[in-house]
């Protein structure tokens, strides 16, 4: 499974007691599962204990036998920059402002990595957010023990006395101590037997105004992969190899390399995901995993509105944008962009599955409070930085935080160069509008395109 830059995050689950299923049932279809919407709230009717229990064994067995993600271990800093991974850039994501400092502005930010796999998203928490108290949990021994090297080969002894390494399930999350500013939880929940009940561990160690950045599969845009999954357990209960993951892999790559070219599933796979699935752990991940549930837009806010959280943002914002969809007719933009934000989101997904594979999102628990900066003297008092996420700078066109190109103009030059000039400090907006000539739609349009953030001062 991978989030933003591309960077594998690898999923867990353990435990077992009852749980609510709320407005969703689940349908089980070989090895992966979807959701179908239901008119009202479930009695607490669950998965048996032994089943949840052996389910779980499965997943941990996959982990154990193939770590993931498998990205090489490297003895400096990380390469690139994940912006979902860096605190301030997050914060501001969803708040429209820079935090002012740990939780409180004196405690450190504790940052949870929730089904770290081998530590990739754990390393670049580490590095991107100094100072910061981290704790990475897995439910696979062989992961962490990979996930542990990474820390000590790439952040060294401060990075690794920052860490706390925790071999456990997300369902026993509760037995780690305090909560958390900050939770990754990326492809993780949907790989578990109770999502819902994974989810709502995971709402209770984040603190009051925290952010929990979530990552789950989408139905449409992994179809062929589902397909391939039932096929191979048909295959390998004929062949009884079933749990046997080595042997499941050479099965799969046979069964790839047979079938004829011009394959739906086939044709998928060669162009979609076979770079990246040339290793075997990855290759197993995709289509020999015991548990997986697949999303649609409906189903995921379901599970969101049943979690207890709140909703923020999408964070992969662009790949929702209608107009790039429908922008060659004016008229039949205008009537999809009145549409509900909901249903505009599950028509995308409707026109253009194969580009929504999956669903990255921020959660809050309340209060989260947002600065819109529509208030030309609100901005004027505030304080701007240069967004660390962008790249290119300085300079004429730069990267954004997702790496789209952007030509500045000669006014946003002038402002960012008035910025630039505190060396990182805060630089009152103010005193950069006077110098540069810019107006405050020019601060507006750096804000929403993450080149800046702006700091309130109070």
């Amino acid at each position: 499974c991978f989030v933003g830059s591309g960077v594998p995050v690898v999923p867990r689950a353990r435990g077992a007691v009852a749980r609510r299923r709320v407005a969703a049932t689940r349908i089980r279809r070989g090895g992966a599962a979807t959701w179908r919407s239901c008119a009202a709230e479930t009695a607490a009717v669950d998965t048996n204990a032994g089943e949840f229990a052996t389910t779980t064994r499965k997943v941990e067995r996959l982990y154990d036998t193939y770590p993931f993600p498998p990205d090489p271990l490297i003895d400096e800093e990380p390469i690139g920059y994940n912006w979902r991974w860096h605190y301030p850039s997050a914060y501001a994501f969803c708040t429209g402002r820079a935090p002012d400092g740990g939780a409180d502005g004196a405690k450190p930010l504790r940052i949870l990595d929730a089904g770290c796999g081998t530590g990739c998203g754990t390393e670049y928490l580490v590095h991107l957010n100094p100072g910061a108290e981290v704790t990475a949990l897995d439910l696979s021994a062989s992961a962490l023990k990979v996930a542990r090297e990474r820390i000590e080969r790439s952040c060294g002894k401060e990075g690794v006395e920052r860490v706390t390494f925790e071999h456990r399930s997300i369902f026993d999350i509760g037995d780690v101590p305090g909560q958390f500013d900050h939770i990754n939880c990326v492809g993780v929940i949907h790989h578990t037997p109770d999502p819902l009940r994974a989810l709502r561990a995971l709402a209770d160690k984040l603190a009051p105004g925290g952010i929990l950045h979530i990552f789950v599969y989408a139905l449409y845009g992994r179809w062929e992969i589902m397909l391939m999954q039932r096929a191979l357990r048909l295959l390998q209960k004929s062949d009884k190899s079933a749990g046997d993951f080595t042997r499941g892999v050479d099965l799969a790559r046979r069964v790839f390399a047979t079938l004829p070219e011009g394959n739906r599933l086939k044709e998928r796979e060669k162009s979609r995901w076979a770079q990246e699935n040339q290793r075997d752990s990855t290759f197993a991940d995709m289509y020999l995993h015991p548990q997986e549930i697949d999303y649609t837009v409906a189903s995921v806010f379901e599970l969101i509105d049943a979690s207890g959280l709140e909703f923020v943002a999408f964070s992969n914002p662009r790949n929702f944008d209608l107009s790039r969809l429908l922008k060659d007719d004016a008229e039949l933009l205008a009537t999809a962009e009145a549409l509900p934000e909901r249903e505009k989101l599950e028509l995308v997904e409707l026109l253009d599955p194969e580009s929504v594979t999956h669903f990255e999102f921020f959660l809050t628990k309340p209060p989260l409070r947002v600065t819109d900066w529509n208030d030309d003297s609100l901005l004027r008092s505030a304080s701007a930085t240069i967004s660390p996420c962008i790249h290119g700078w300085p300079g004429n066109m730069i990267f954004d935080r997702d790496y789209y190109p952007l030509a500045l103009t000669a006014t946003q030059r002038a402002f960012l160069d008035a910025v630039h000039a505190a060396e990182g400090n805060p630089f009152p907006v103010g005193a950069a509008l006077d110098s540069s000539g810019a107006n405050t739609d020019c601060v507006r349009a750096l804000v929403r395109d993450s080149v800046i953030m702006l700091h309130e001062n109070n």
